[in-house]
């Protein structure tokens, strides 16, 4: 007999017997306030047709809902180990939580990582280790700006990444940027527009410019030149960063849910309020890499000289050359260039261009700079990375492939308060980080969160410092790809410019000294003959 049937019948059973019951002792019918919204439950359960296991499991099918909706909490909680956590597991979230809150954030007794694993890394050390990070300069900056920048930005070597108003909340903002403003670096506003919170502490900022082009669109979505120029030359504007594509949906534009694209935020993009937000796959104002440079060049000067740069997840390695071509034809070049990883996180993406699409950031990080380098065009361009930056080590990995500076946002998210809950996209943050739900976002109280992600950014470079003067060096700048060795089989070890050797500078403009490697993409240049 099936679950169904015996629901059935025991169900006629029971008011059988609570009607006889009922006859020689009336208090029984008490007993109806349990049983009578059971049997009605699974009745309904019976006769709906959109849940199988509900129909053939009445009422008690009702439990693997339940126990779905909180297996993320028992993962987290009770199962997964230190090491198993996704996207970031647990030693990463705890390391992140300590150092926002200026607590302890050693370990005891070695470390849980598998040294002799396939893909273990670590960076090599100098018997002629500088004593501390202060012999080599305390949070040393970066000055970002080319030949014809007029008003350089000096950056520090951590910054936040792009993350729109939108995808987190007011509260959240306003906690980054007035962290930032405290810890002294930026805060890149992501493609959703300069909002009043970006405002409100005077934090530095990245002002991205998306394809939708929020905050500088006409009404049909076209780039604006009097609403850039007004939002550019604001003093809290430092650089401006053109986005071509993001790590976690490279290709796809930038995603907006219905539900959080309030009356606020719809003011701020220009759009209207209560729908769905998808931006274009791609820019409206270029079409080919020599338009592009143009479009950098007119950003520049409606910007007065600010620093302009464009972001992006490498995809096919032969436009990138094409851009690179297009600089030198132009003589037109970017101020910096922030390469995004496949490993980039973001409030709602497609699970397949999250999964399978973009290239990973330490293969993007190394074409995008040997390339820059084969062109002779490195020395005028500054190279930040982005994707899962949150250690020392992390950066210290990035600076050695080929970056000046690194940025984070996942980091960030956990210093102010972030769970990793995974339901950015769904508005229902627990912890009022990624929604617009005013009643979840009342939780998260700025004066308190502000100075965590200070605390966090602060804590990560001293940590990076110790790394550089653990290796002997004088500066940041000194780190090479043979400082850091991979374990690339199990006794088979090897120093990134062992498996990436180096580019030498100005090989790629004469084609005797092209790598055989890139001679491909020169056979299928269509910009310069």
């Amino acid at each position: 007999m099936k679950v169904r049937e015996k629901f059935i019948i025991i169900s006629i059973l029971v008011l059988f017997a609570i009607g006889a019951i009922y006859l020689v002792w009336k208090p029984i019918l008490w007993l109806l306030l349990l049983a009578g919204p059971l049997i009605l439950m699974g009745i309904f359960d019976i006769i709906q047709k959109s849940h199988t296991i509900r129909r053939n499991f009445p009422v008690i099918g009702r439990f693997r809902y339940l126990l779905e909706s909180i297996r993320p909490e028992i993962m987290q909680y009770f199962v997964e180990t230190d090491t198993e956590g996704r996207p970031l597991n647990r030693i990463l979230r705890s390391l992140i939580y300590r150092r926002a809150k200026g607590a302890n954030d050693t370990e005891p007794f070695g470390t849980q990582k598998d040294l002799y694993h396939s893909g273990y890394e670590w960076m090599e050390h100098s018997m002629y280790a500088k004593h501390n990070p202060k012999e080599i300069g305390d949070f040393p900056r970066l000055l970002i700006g080319g030949k014809d920048c007029k008003q350089p930005y000096s950056s520090s070597l951590l910054n936040i990444s792009a993350m729109s108003f939108g995808s987190l909340s007011n509260n959240a903002i306003m906690s980054l940027n007035k962290g930032a403003k405290m810890g002294n670096f930026a805060h890149n506003t992501g493609e959703g527009g300069i909002s009043d919170h970006h405002l409100k502490y005077g934090g530095d900022l990245i002002w991205q410019i998306g394809t939708g082009y929020f905050g500088c669109r006409n009404e049909d979505g076209t780039f604006n030149d009097t609403t850039f120029a007004q939002n550019a030359n604001r003093p809290e504007v430092k650089m401006i960063e053109i986005k071509l594509s993001q790590g976690a949906k490279p290709g796809h534009g930038g995603i907006l849910p219905a539900i959080k694209n309030t009356e606020e935020i719809a003011k701020i993009r220009h759009i209207k309020p209560g729908v769905a937000v998808h931006s274009p796959p791609s820019h409206s104002a270029f079409s080919d890499p020599i338009q592009f440079m143009y479009f950098i060049k007119k950003l520049r000067d409606l910007s007065e000289g600010k620093p302009i740069g464009f972001k992006l997840c490498l995809g096919r390695k032969q436009e990138f050359m094409d851009f690179c071509e297009a600089m030198i034809h132009t003589g037109i070049t970017p101020d910096f260039i922030t390469v995004d990883g496949g490993e980039g996180g973001t409030g709602a993406a497609p699970i397949e261009f999250s999964n399978t699409m973009g290239m990973p950031l330490r293969e993007g990080l190394i074409f995008v700079h040997d390339t820059l380098v084969g062109f002779g065009l490195r020395k005028d361009i500054k190279v930040i990375v982005a994707g899962r930056i949150i250690t020392g080590f992390h950066m210290a990995r990035a600076i050695a492939l080929g970056a000046d500076a690194c940025n984070s946002a996942r980091a960030m998210m956990l210093s102010i308060g972030c769970i990793q809950a995974l339901q950015c996209n769904t508005n229902t943050c627990p912890v009022g980080v990624a929604t617009q739900n005013k009643s979840l976002v009342k939780g998260l109280v700025v004066e308190d969160k502000a100075p965590r992600a200070k605390n966090f950014q602060a804590a990560t470079i001293h940590s990076f410092l110790e790394l550089v003067a653990a290796a002997g060096l004088d500066s940041p700048s000194e780190l090479r790809r043979e400082h850091i060795s991979k374990r690339v089989g199990m006794y088979i070890v090897k120093t990134y410019d062992e498996i990436y050797p180096y580019m030498e500078e100005n090989s790629l403009l004469r084609i005797d000294t092209i790598p055989d490697s890139y001679k491909k993409f020169f056979q299928l240049t269509r910009i310069m003959k």
